[in-house]
């Protein structure tokens, strides 16, 4: 017998009372992997999430430059093409 979510907001959300969460871990934690985060009730408000630990990891990391172009171009304006200044000056010496 498969158990369902107890309550839907939407295609990607799923929610689970903690009672339901601590008999179908391991089918929450699957879930988690295949279709995205999973909510865990408290009383029914939301208490906590479980994600796939690659999305962990991936939330965890420190955005760099190379993720901020990647986000631009996958943008609605990522074909938008503009100018790019470059400003050159002097460096100058500090004593440390």
């Amino acid at each position: 017998m498969t158990k369902r979510p107890t309550s839907k907001k939407g295609p990607q959300s799923r929610r689970w009372s903690l009672q339901d969460a601590k008999t179908h871990l391991s089918q929450i934690v699957r879930e988690a992997q295949r279709s995205g985060p999973q909510r865990v009730t408290l009383h029914g408000k939301d208490a906590a999430v479980i994600v796939a630990a690659e999305e962990f990891d991936r939330l965890q990391r420190p955005v760099s430059g190379r993720d901020i172009v990647t986000a631009l171009a996958k943008s609605p304006l990522g074909d938008l093409e503009f100018e790019r200044l470059t400003i050159k000056s002097k460096v100058r010496d500090v004593e440390l």
